[in-house]
């Protein structure tokens, strides 16, 4: 599939105080991709026919009385693309595509786009390792409170969905839980969470033609309206965000081997150096903590089954 270019302007409604507030507050803009040929039921269908097993996750949360949903891990197999959305529309899964640009080109393309106009229009901000994930879920699918490790904004293309953003301190986020994050010892959605939290937290009604960008790390969950919801995220890394992460996972060694709590975040000065040094020097050697992902696969989708899943006898893959 070779789709066209879509228009220069790719956000709507820019303003000139933008810049000053990129990265450090929450932004929700409009964008103009809501009617892209690349997010049509035609073009997605054939995504999905072209998606290999390694470049896509589709979930299932389990209602479980008494305890919080269970998220489950499935697959696809045996089914076409087009048979995949209606499950997506009538069920209750959602499906991520988390490399549709190494699929097909156009998507990659997109991503350029959008990284060239910001960088155009937020002086200083250079990006690097931009990734680019299409989400299609079904209506009312909610997505827990969790937090990411990249610079990250969503994108709404069809549909609509409530976002809940939170502060990116404590106690939303506890320093060891980030660093146990972006060690790889606990998963995005493994992060704690309190019903008064949303006291505090911004709530956006995100629409099609709408996106929202929060700062580094910033919590967040995601609860679908009553209607099929197709999106994306954008990640993207700076020099500003690679210093954090050094420094968030310098602290996490120091804290797993020395029992220290009061450790600095600072990324300026000799022990930032200190710390970048030990993060450069444990990541790429054996003493590396970071794993492999390994997935647990107990579903499949079946349009003839409840909520689109079948149950099958489980096995396991890493990536």
């Amino acid at each position: 599939m070779n789709m066209p270019m879509v228009t220069d302007q790719i956000i709507t409604d820019w303003q000139p105080h933008f810049p000053a507030l990129f990265g450090r507050h929450s932004l929700a803009l409009s964008h103009n991709l809501a009617h892209s040929p690349l997010f049509t039921d035609d073009a997605l269908a054939a995504l999905i026919d072209a998606t290999p097993r390694e470049a896509y996750h589709v979930n299932y949360s389990q209602k479980t009385p008494g305890n919080p949903p269970k998220r489950r891990e499935g697959e696809i197999k045996g089914l076409s693309g087009a048979q995949v959305l209606e499950v997506v529309r009538n069920g209750n899964i959602w499906i991520n595509l988390t490399a549709p640009a190494r699929t097909d080109p156009a998507y990659g393309k997109l991503l350029d786009s959008l990284y060239a106009e910001f960088e155009h229009r937020v002086p200083g901000f250079v990006s690097y390792k931009r990734n680019l994930t299409i989400l299609i879920s079904s209506p009312n699918v909610s997505v827990k409170y969790h937090a990411d490790v990249p610079g990250q904004s969503l994108w709404q293309v069809r549909g609509a969905k409530k976002v809940y953003v939170y502060p990116n301190t404590a106690p939303f986020i506890s320093q060891p839980a980030l660093e146990k994050l972006i060690l790889g010892q606990a998963r995005e959605t493994d992060m704690p969470f309190e019903p008064w939290y949303d006291d505090y937290a911004e709530v956006h009604m995100l629409e099609a033609g709408k996106m929202l960008h929060w700062p580094l790390n910033g919590p967040h969950r995601v609860v679908n309206q009553d209607m099929l919801n197709v999106s994306f995220t954008t990640e993207h890394w700076t020099d500003e965000l690679r210093r954090h992460y050094a420094v968030n996972y310098a602290n996490g060694i120091l804290r797993a081997r020395t029992g220290r709590q009061s450790l600095s975040q600072s990324v300026d000065g000799l022990s930032y150096y200190a710390k970048l040094a030990l993060a450069g020097l444990v990541k790429f050697s054996p003493l590396n903590p970071q794993r492999q992902k390994v997935y647990q696969v107990d579903f499949q989708v079946d349009p003839a089954a409840p909520e689109g899943v079948r149950d099958i006898a489980g096995y396991s893959f890493s990536k």
